[in-house]
């Protein structure tokens, strides 16, 4: 009887220890390649305090998206994904994604959370991600040139009157130094990144709400186009602009460039990496002054059918919480939660604030034909941004990307 006692009980510890390590899984996960130090540090911070554990694969992010969906139609996709939230409504749309509402809006904190991020995640009233990275565009100055220059470096410009007027003194400084800089050859992201909050904050847009209509020729927008003209015709601004696809975006840390809307990553960029710039961040203005920002960043999205959809949950709500929030924001990802940004950032850069103020501001365009529109080098918004600044008929280039554009998304319904 006693042997089979401790048979009896060696079987139960045996059955435990079993049922433990079945309970261990391994949650397969997408992100984009350059993800960056804020969630690869995450995912082991993850992994070195929970049983489960997240393996995170990189995809070139050219070939993030086609990827996904091929993996989708052949059943081979991971549990969840680190998605551009711009393509957000067309896996959704597609029915490929896993409906969060009722966990999401659970929540405690779900109001808390990036606004731009949600509704890009949201399809036909149902939720099918939330933020995971949040980005944000902000303008930033040089304020060494601004002394140099005669200008206060401690004074933000709060009008394009204002940056323009800037830009010819930095100018007026010679040599390779310029006043202004921006991608405007043939980069979608970038100026749909940097150049819309100036017709955002005024309250126009470049589509309509429901993304049926392409509304681009506005007087707001005609304002910004002219600014942008205006500081090009006055020299202010490095003739390679005109053909820059993106390359040089971060143009500001050569030390010869007086003004630029950037990211809000790049503030961490310029203190780890280029100390030796002096520089203030602000929100960007709008052509009437108001204030606008471009919600950039990824998404967590959950793969429809997934069997670890629980454990993709327990992720995200680790990625949340005051642990998660500080390990992203201490490798300059800015925090997700509005009601626990302040603590998050307390010990970082106060420059970081004006990153997560613009959240609040921020807006991202909401279509299922994102890449088509706007994304692609070849699309209707890059050809009309390089066009309309650079070109020498201002009234074709609005009219033809305006039929271009509406075109598009006539053929897409």
């Amino acid at each position: 009887m006693r042997v089979n006692k401790l048979l009896a009980a060696a079987s139960l510890v045996t059955f435990c220890f079993a049922a433990g390590a079945a309970q261990a899984e391994t949650l397969q996960m997408w992100v984009r390649s350059g993800i960056g130090a804020s969630f690869t540090k995450l995912v082991e911070a993850y992994n070195a305090s929970h049983d489960d554990k997240i393996q995170m694969t990189e995809v070139p992010f050219s070939e993030l998206v086609q990827k996904y969906a091929t993996a989708i139609a052949g059943g081979q996709a991971p549990d969840a994904l680190s998605l551009d939230l711009i393509y957000n409504p067309a896996f959704a749309a597609a029915d490929q994604l896993e409906d969060l509402t009722d966990w999401a809006k659970a929540l405690p904190y779900f109001s808390a959370l990036s606004p731009s991020h949600v509704k890009l995640g949201t399809y036909e009233d149902k939720i099918y991600g939330l933020p995971l990275s949040v980005e944000t565009s902000v303008f930033a100055w040089n304020k060494d040139l601004y002394k140099k220059a005669g200008l206060d470096p401690d004074k933000a410009p709060t009008t394009w009157e204002e940056i323009s007027e800037n830009a010819k003194k930095i100018r007026g400084l010679g040599d390779d130094t310029y006043g202004f800089y921006f991608s405007g050859g043939g980069c979608g992201g970038c100026m749909i990144f940097t150049f819309m909050p100036l017709t955002w904050g005024a309250g126009a847009d470049i589509l309509s709400e429901d993304g049926k209509t392409a509304t681009l020729d506005t007087p707001q927008m005609r304002k910004a186009v002219d600014y942008y003209r205006e500081m090009v015709k006055a020299d202010v601004v490095p003739p390679g602009a005109a053909s820059d696809t993106g390359t040089n975006f971060l143009s500001i840390t050569n030390g010869k460039i007086g003004q630029q809307n950037l990211g809000a990553f790049a503030i961490g960029t310029l203190v780890t990496e280029h100390p030796d710039i002096h520089f203030g961040v602000s929100l960007i203005p709008s052509v009437d002054g108001k204030t606008s920002s471009f919600a950039g960043g990824d998404n967590f999205v959950i793969t429809k059918g997934s069997p670890r959809a629980d454990i993709a949950k327990n992720f995200l709500e680790y990625a949340y919480s005051l642990e998660g929030q500080k390990v992203m924001a201490k490798y300059g990802s800015l925090p997700t939660r509005s009601d626990i940004a302040a603590e998050v950032l307390k010990d970082l850069d106060p420059r970081m604030q004006v990153g997560v103020d613009a959240i609040a501001v921020a807006k991202t365009p909401y279509t299922l034909q994102f890449n088509d529109l706007i994304n692609s080098a070849n699309g209707p918004w890059a050809s009309f941004t390089n066009a309309a600044i650079f070109g020498d008929d201002v009234d074709d280039a609005f009219a033809t990307a305006q039929e271009e554009m509406q075109s598009i998304i006539d053929n897409a319904q």
